[in-house]
């Protein structure tokens, strides 16, 4: 069983940056695809990003490519998030989650979540 841990989120300005970390404890996710989602307030949890294991491959949601950038390092494993032009919109709780799926972009794909980490963006 893979812990994770998000940390990184806070009160941003638009416009302005923040990096989401995602730290795993008890097995190593050196195996796992690692994926970052999103939930605000009364809306579904949404897809933002996604990583396989090597790090060769990632996808994004349309509302965030160009903006955000995933990245992960095995030795110490850890996933990274950087979110860059923020906007208003992007206000959510920030989740990392493990999945043996290729590039998945849904929920149920994703088994092992974190409690999350809130980003606030002010206009």
């Amino acid at each position: 069983q893979v812990q994770l841990v998000e940390s990184g989120g806070g009160l941003v300005q638009a416009g302005g940056s923040l990096r989401l970390t995602c730290t795993a404890s008890g097995r190593s996710i050196v195996n796992y695809n690692m994926g970052w989602f999103r939930q605000a307030p009364g809306k579904e949890r949404e897809f933002v990003s996604t990583i396989i294991s090597t790090s060769i491959a990632t996808d994004y949601a349309h509302s965030v490519k160009g903006r955000f950038t995933i990245s992960r390092d095995n030795a110490k494993n850890t996933v990274y998030l950087q979110l860059n032009s923020l906007k208003p919109e992007d206000t959510a709780r920030y989740y990392c989650a493990t999945t043996r799926t290729w590039l998945g972009t849904h929920s149920y794909e994703y088994d092992n979540w974190g409690q999350g980490t809130q980003v606030t963006v002010s206009s």
